[in-house]
Order: C-alpha cells, then structure tokens, then sequence
C-alpha cells in the first residue's frame, strides 16, 4: 500500500514540475521545499530506471521517455482529481450499494414495509439484501450492517438495539381442540413440539416462574429446522406447538388463527439489534440505513 502511495506521490510531482516548468513554482504549489522535490523526482528516475527530465540552470524539458511517463501520469492524476471532486460534491450525501443481512422474520414483518420509503428517500443508493437465517460474517463477506434477534454472541461488531420483542409459545385452535392446552411447562411432555434448533441433539427449553426463577423442561421437538418461517406454518396446519417472537406472529395472533400459551411463564422480550462493524469512517450509505431503521422502529 505504501509503495502504491509513493509511486501516486511521484506522478503528482512529477506533473506538477513539468506543468510548472520549474522545480521551485511546482514545491510552492504543493508545499514542499524545492529540495524535496528535486529528491523526489531522483528516486522516481531510479525506481524507473530511466531520466525523465533534462535539467539545465534555466529551465528543464521532457526526454523521450519523460513525455511518455508524463502523458499517461497526467491522465492518472487527472482521474483521480476528477473522482475526488466528485466525492467532495456528494458530501454527506448517501450514494452506492449497501449490503445487508436479516432475519426472515424482519423482513417479512418490517423491512418489506419500510424499504419503498427509503429507496425513495435516498436514490443514490441501491440494496443487496441477504434474507436468511444464517449468521452472516459482516467482516469477512463485506456486509455493511446486519439485523439480529435475540442474544448476541460475542464479537467486535458494534450493536444498537431497535426494539424489543416479546417470546410467545404458539399452536392453532386445532391443534389444542385435538391435544388439549398445556397449563404449566411440564405438560409440554404430551404435546407436539417444534423447535428451532437444527444441529442440536438435547433440549431443554427454559421458562420464567411467576415468582421470578427460572425452569428448564426436558423436551423431544417432532421437527426441529432452522427456518421461523416453517415453526410458524407448522403450527398453522396444526402440527404441533412451538416458540417465535411475537413480530413474527402478531397478525395470526391477532386473527385467532394462532394462539398464545403459558403467558404466565414466558422469557422476557427479546432485542432486535442492528449489527455493523465500526463507527469510525462508517459510508454515509451505512448512516442513512442505520438512522432509517431507528427511526421506523420508533413508530412502530
């Protein structure tokens, strides 16, 4: 990196010098010293392995090889000028492809919602949304922000809190009408379960006491996957009982094609963070979609 800066410091010198016609004007213009600058187009001579400049005590002219290093060094200095300019105009203005990972279940029940305001809001930026349930490396796979529900492992990545969710425990009418309504945690030993938990091969699943403990019961999941999606239509077409957040559910809820069980022995909400990796030199892209979502999630 710093051998391409200094090959990039030496073109601008030496542009500078020959549209300058003087070693002097050209270290005035860019704040050095005339000596500097005489150094500098030495040690670029000799990283190019050729003169660029004939020097006499008035004036100073292009070898062969000097115009042809100077033709194509003035084109690069140019298109650097012109791209630098053109961030300079943008100023804090949101532009470019922001990259970034949810949750299913925020898209479906926020994101889906929001987005059209926000592409209108800010037309220079485009999106590349990766909506599933993997935990994406932010860092690794250069993901501008992610969304995640629930706890946070352990990681360098920095993390705002949206909102919070409550946890609720769920099976369709039919589903109780055939198998009956558990009343405490233990019941759950009859009953159809449906978990989110791939890879696991134990399970207890936790619940709060009215007087402030904890329990954990022993269950055996029928089905157990990694999509909230596939817990929630399962529980629809009453195959069993199982747990979301309530943002994944709220309308079924609200429709009584869902119910609510064990109310009385529910987790406490859990948060919807928005994950990114620093704050330092963070694109304005990154900014307007980290503000946007606070801002939404305040009107919920």
């Amino acid at each position: 990196m710093d051998h391409n800066r200094d090959i990039f410091d030496g073109m601008v010198l030496f542009c500078a010098v020959v549209d300058q016609t003087s070693f002097s004007a050209a270290a005035k213009l860019l704040g050095h010293t005339p000596s500097h600058v005489s150094k500098e187009i030495q040690r670029l001579e000799t990283r190019l392995g050729t003169r660029l400049l004939n020097r006499t005590t008035r004036r100073i002219s292009l070898t062969e090889a000097g115009q042809i290093y100077y033709d194509n060094a003035r084109r690069l200095v140019e298109d650097a000028g012109a791209v630098q300019d053109r961030l300079h105009a943008l100023g804090d203005r949101p532009f470019g492809e922001l990259r970034m990972s949810v949750p299913v279940i925020f898209a479906q029940s926020c994101l889906h919602h929001w987005l059209p305001e926000f592409l209108e809001r800010y037309p220079e930026v485009s999106l590349q949304i990766d909506i599933s349930e993997r935990r994406a490396d932010l860092v690794g796979e250069a993901i501008d922000l992610a969304v995640r529900i629930g706890t946070l492992p352990e990681s360098d990545l920095i993390a705002r809190e949206l909102f919070r969710t409550p946890g609720v425990m769920i099976a369709s009418p039919a589903y109780l009408a055939r198998h009956g309504t558990p009343q405490v945690p233990e019941d759950l030993a009859g009953h159809s379960l449906i978990d989110f938990s791939f890879h696991q091969t134990t399970h207890h699943w936790e619940f709060y006491l009215p007087d402030g403990g904890t329990t954990r019961v022993p269950v055996s999941p029928r089905v157990r996957c990694n999509a909230a999606e596939t817990e929630k239509m399962l529980a629809l077409l009453g195959v069993g009982i199982t747990r979301l957040p309530e943002l994944a559910c709220r309308e079924e809820l609200a429709q009584g094609r869902l119910v609510s069980l064990l109310q009385d022995y529910q987790r406490p909400p859990s948060g919807v963070h928005v994950l990114y990796p620093s704050k330092e030199n963070m694109p304005s892209k990154t900014r307007a979609m980290i503000d946007f979502l606070v801002e939404k999630s305040r009107q919920r």
